[in-house]
């Protein structure tokens, strides 16, 4: 049948049907017959697919578009030949679920669907929450937007989530099929980045363009304190930011700080990268620059920072700092610092070169790493003269201790039985005035635990035989002494003292008429030692000589102890209608005896002169890091007895009038001894000590003295006379001392908010601030009050003219006396503060200082003022006299992305390099 038959009999067919009801079925028989395909338009199916339950509109719904083609409103189908072959594509990746509060509505005029109130969609990997949603099925795009409330208020932000990006614009539109948007005052956050733009334009997954955009890192995205005014910008989420012409704004007004273009890195990952130097002056050393170098992102469980300062006149100083942690494992920190300090110009008289070097080491093992080992190190080792002399202000705390220690240890317990203890373990002290440096390196530790050898391990152990027990401890050290020019030297090693001691302590206990306790003890020592002496008189060089002698040598001692204690309760009623109802003591008394024997088998003679007439005693153990054995018998008998009272005391805050407990005396202890084998000077003397906690445990008191029963000669030594009977006292007072600290807040240090600095301590100084804080000059954006900026942004941006002032202050009283030889004198009396006060929300101020009674100065000051801008920070930190006197100011950003944009001035102390 050719084509001109086909039109002719369709003709007559369309003039004959126009006037009849089945003039559409005879059309689509018709169409049928030929062969032909007949699609129909998007509006049907669209409609069809679209019904909704009218009794539960809230029901989250779900429709699916199956046609690929789209007609136009004035097509309602499309013919497709035959031999046209296409592949039927639906129109959406996936299912569109949508729900809202309020209602849906469906326009089949217009092919959109409403969701109004608390509307949300859902498609792929796409969330969107708004105020009213409107899905038009016919475009494929979807429109969202903010509703206002019974006050006229907008609420109900629109909220577009893609994977792990989110935007918060004013309103939104999203094409489905090509995946673009158009986009109102979009809010995102990428990092510590927040970014509010006019209009933005989604191209893809990865790439946005926005118009007029503000970049800040303020929490207030809608009323910044600062912000970057951006006139273009290509947005890629995660990775970056390239900007246009770009112009610092602060509090909405414009400042001449511009760049024609700009690049913000976005990134949730550590980059490396370059840290920027600070340029200063110092009246010594010249201009430089500090601090500046390279930041090393390894990886995500370490990284390096390798920073280093110069300046003009010639003085250098390099840092490695590198942090290191596996989650349930550990984490620790490292931080190595060398310093070339020079002084003056060379050919001057007080021209001076200053090497000196610190190494620190933190290791910290998660308790659920092992339950059997545990490695730990806390390592603060360097040159006596670093922390005097570094230019690095974070030493300031340190530079008033004059000590620094160090201790690596590693322990191991095997699970047998008995149970086996081992440690090995590195430890270092070292005194920055003397520049003695003390090291065990390593030592050894080994235990076994006790063993009942008279007793199942099921029954219980009661009396004398059943209670007998035994312990073997193991301790070997390998003791090094030697000085600060000869750390780490071979001589250092050569002088080296190695030792081995084994102990074996066999006890039991028992009680005696119901309320005595006993404890008798017998302990066997062997000691190993590699390290001995000899010692003759040289008639040569006319003095007595000691030779040190290498190889292995033992000696043996044992001693015996035994003890008899109880508990006696007292109580004093003073009646439930007073303040103080009952005052309750408790009275620990005990009596020891202990016996050592001579062990004078150890002991040797040598001549002490050319005549060979006159000897003394030396044992060759003298050179054994585990002392010497007794040449002298001893048997002493002691007496000791503790008391602790406590006051029952009325409640007035309690509506039920219960009571409670307040400690009077935590400790008030006196003991002393005498020696049943001395023939001379029998009696010790008598010590008092005690301690008590007041003001709610805020202040705690501790106290000692130490009484002697005899009297002394004009020398200062001892006399067999009693002190009454040389015209004085019964008992005269040797020495005596008194410490008070006390610590308290406004807001007593809610969630154990204490001001401690972390590098201070490391340093070697106090955590208290009572030493002043570190000032790392590495990193001026830390706080100089250690606050948790996290808990103070809970507080409410609203309360500026709150009445509350929170404080924290911490005092510190010590004093001594000293009458050991009559000189009746206070040795030493000090008092140092450290308090801080908020004035205002965001603006604090504190201060360190003391003063010394003894020396009648101030020791050291430093004051401390703060202005928290929220986004930025403005510090100023004073130390107003000293070796270590010093001025600093900044202001800048506290987010470390931007860093460097910051403003600071200070004036480093000068150092005196010896």
């Amino acid at each position: 049948m050719t084509l001109q038959k086909v039109s002719q009999i369709f003709t007559k067919i369309l003039l004959i049907g126009l006037r009849t009801k089945l003039f559409h079925i005879v059309l689509l028989a018709f169409f049928l017959t030929i062969g032909n395909q007949v699609v129909f338009g998007q509006e049907i199916k669209a409609i069809d697919s679209l019904k909704l339950n009218k009794k539960n509109t809230n029901d989250l719904s779900k429709f699916e578009t199956k046609s690929d083609s789209v007609l136009s409103p004035k097509d309602s189908i499309a013919i497709i030949p035959k031999n046209d072959s296409i592949k039927k594509k639906p129109l959406l990746e996936g299912i569109v679920n949508r729900k809202a509060k309020d209602y849906e509505k469906i326009d089949q005029k217009k092919k959109q669907v409403t969701l109004y109130n608390q509307a949300e969609l859902y498609y792929t990997d796409i969330e969107l929450k708004a105020g009213i949603i409107v899905f038009d099925y016919d475009k494929d795009e979807v429109y969202a937007g903010r509703i206002k409330d019974s006050l006229g208020k907008y609420t109900q932000y629109p909220i577009f989530k893609q994977g792990s990006n989110v935007v918060e614009p004013d309103s939104i539109r999203f094409n489905f099929k090509t995946k673009k948007a158009l986009i109102w005052n979009s809010r995102t956050q990428q990092g510590e980045m927040n970014i509010k733009a006019e209009i933005s334009k989604r191209e893809n997954d990865s790439v946005y363009f926005m118009k007029n955009a503000r970049i800040t890192t303020s929490k207030n995205i809608d009323d910044p304190e600062y912000y970057f005014l951006v006139r273009k910008i290509k947005f890629v989420p995660k990775k970056k930011v390239v900007a246009g012409l770009t112009n610092l704004y602060i509090a909405d007004v414009p400042t001449p700080i511009g760049l024609p273009f700009a690049y913000f890195p976005m990134t949730e990952e550590s980059i490396s990268g370059f840290i920027m130097p600070t340029p200063g002056q110092s009246n010594r050393q010249g201009y430089f620059l500090q601090n500046g170098g390279y930041y090393f992102a390894l990886s995500d469980n370490y990284d390096l920072a390798i920073l280093g300062d110069y300046f003009t006149n010639g003085s250098y100083a390099l840092r490695g700092e590198s942090s290191y942690a596996k989650r349930y494992k550990f984490n620790g920190r490292v931080n190595v610092r060398f310093e070339n300090n020079i002084e003056s110009e060379r050919g001057f008289p007080d021209y001076a070169v200053s090497r000196q070097y610190n190494i620190q080491w933190s290791h910290n093992q998660d308790p659920k790493a092992s339950a059997d080992s545990r490695f730990g190190a806390s390592v603060n080792l360097g040159s006596s003269q670093f922390f005097r002399q570094s230019l690095n202000l974070a030493n300031i705390g340190a530079t008033l201790n004059n000590n620094l220690s160090s201790s690596v240890s590693y322990s191991k317990t095997f699970q047998t039985v008995p149970q086996v203890n081992v440690s090995l373990s590195a430890t270092h002290n070292q005194n920055t005035n003397t520049q003695q440096i003390n090291m065990t390196l390593p030592t050894l530790q080994a235990s076994v635990d006790r063993i009942f050898p008279f007793a199942s391990d099921d029954a219980p152990k009661k009396g004398f035989i059943k209670n007998i027990n035994l312990q073997y401890n193991l301790r070997g050290e390998n003791r090094i002494s030697t000085v600060d020019s000869l750390f780490f030297k071979p001589q250092m090693f050569r002088d080296a003292k190695t030792g081995f001691q084994h102990s074996i302590p066999l006890s039991t206990n028992f009680k005696v008429f119901k309320y005595f306790s006993v404890t008798t003890s017998a302990n066997y020592e062997e000691i190993w030692t590699l390290n001995t002496i000899d010692k003759k008189f040289d008639n040569l060089e006319n003095r007595v000589i000691t030779n040190d002698l290498k190889g292995f040598d033992a000696y043996r001692t044992y001693n015996f102890n035994s003890s008899i204690g109880t508990t006696i309760y007292g109580t004093f009623e003073f009646g439930e209608d007073k303040k103080i109802q009952a005052i309750r003591h408790v009275m620990r008394p005990s009596l020891s005896y202990s016996y050592v024997p001579s062990f004078d088998q150890y002991y040797d003679t040598y001549a002490i002169d050319a005549t060979g007439n006159n000897f003394a005693d030396f044992t060759r153990f003298e050179g054994s890091i585990f002392g010497v054995p007794s040449n002298n018998f001893a048997s002493n008998l002691g007496f000791n007895i503790s008391n602790t009272f406590e006051a029952k005391v009325r409640d007035d805050k309690s509506k039920k009038g219960e009571t409670k407990k307040v400690m009077l005396l935590n400790n008030f202890n006196f003991s002393t001894n005498y020696n049943l084998a001395a023939d001379s000077l029998k009696l010790a003397p008598f010590r008092l000590s005690g301690g008590t906690l007041l003001f709610n445990q805020k202040m705690n008191i501790n106290f000692g003295t130490t009484l002697d029963p005899y009297a002394i000669d004009n020398a200062g030594r001892r006399i067999e006379k009693f002190n009454i009977d040389n015209n004085g006292s019964l008992l005269r007072m040797t020495s005596a001392n008194l410490t008070i600290n006390y610590s308290f807040s406004s807001t007593e240090l809610k969630n154990g908010s204490k001001p401690e600095s972390e590098q201070t301590a490391m340093n070697g100084g106090r955590e208290d601030g009572l030493f002043g804080t570190a000032v790392d000059i590495s990193d001026s954006r830390q706080s100089l009050f250690n606050k948790n900026k996290d808990n103070e942004e809970e507080k409410s941006n609203n309360e500026w003219y709150s009445t509350e002032l929170p404080w924290d202050f911490q005092l510190a009283y010590s004093i001594t006396y000293n009458n050991s030889n009559r000189q009746n004198e206070i040795s030493s009396q000090s008092v140092m503060v450290n308090g801080n006060i908020e004035l205002a929300p965001r603006w604090k101020v504190g201060l360190s200082s003391g003063y010394d009674f003894k020396q009648k100065g101030v020791t050291f000051t430093q004051f401390r003022f703060e202005r928290d801008l929220e986004s930025w920070r403005m510090s100023f930190n004073w130390v107003p006299y000293g070796p270590n006197a010093y001025w600093g100011f900044f202001i800048g950003i506290t987010s470390s992305v931007l860093s460097d944009i910051k403003w600071e001035k200070r004036n480093v102390p000068d150092r005196v390099f010896r």
